[in-house]
């Protein structure tokens, strides 16, 4: 099951629920996926987390401002959460040391496009762009 703004048409076998709550209601794990907005500010919050329940995990690899913090470690410490697994914090670089105390909540660095490939190809756009700068040719990524 998926939650979004509405259905997509390119995933017709799986259950569109319009609502964080009710999705996590019928969820055993929570990926949190989302960018970072106004709309997305804390949409994981108390309600969110209490409905996924003492069985259910919370897995968020988008933003760290898309969860109430402070909801889910008071979840967490409490029972009403079973566990979660982040790669985001408020406050970044520093963690709130709460999360550290906590054996339900695996947490590591955010590697997002972490791999030998991406870090490549980064590579290449860079050198590609620059490349056409000096040759007096469109940027192929401009920054506006």
């Amino acid at each position: 099951a998926y939650s979004d703004v509405e259905p997509k048409s390119y995933a017709p076998d799986w259950t569109f629920i319009a609502d964080p709550v009710t999705l996590a209601e019928h969820s055993d794990f929570l990926f949190v996926t989302l960018a970072a907005s106004a709309a997305t500010r804390h949409i994981v919050g108390k309600q969110v987390i209490n409905a996924l329940g003492p069985d259910g995990m919370l897995i968020n690899i988008s933003r760290a401002s898309n969860i109430d913090e402070e909801a889910l470690l008071d979840a967490l410490e409490n029972g009403r959460l079973g566990s979660a697994a982040l790669d985001v914090f408020e406050g970044e670089p520093k963690i709130n040391p709460r999360f550290l105390e906590l054996d339900n909540v695996l947490l590591q660095p955010h590697h997002a496009s972490g791999t030998v490939e991406t870090r490549k190809a980064m590579g290449k756009l860079v050198y590609d762009n620059l490349v056409a700068h000096f040759e007096g040719r469109d940027l192929l990524t401009p920054v506006l």
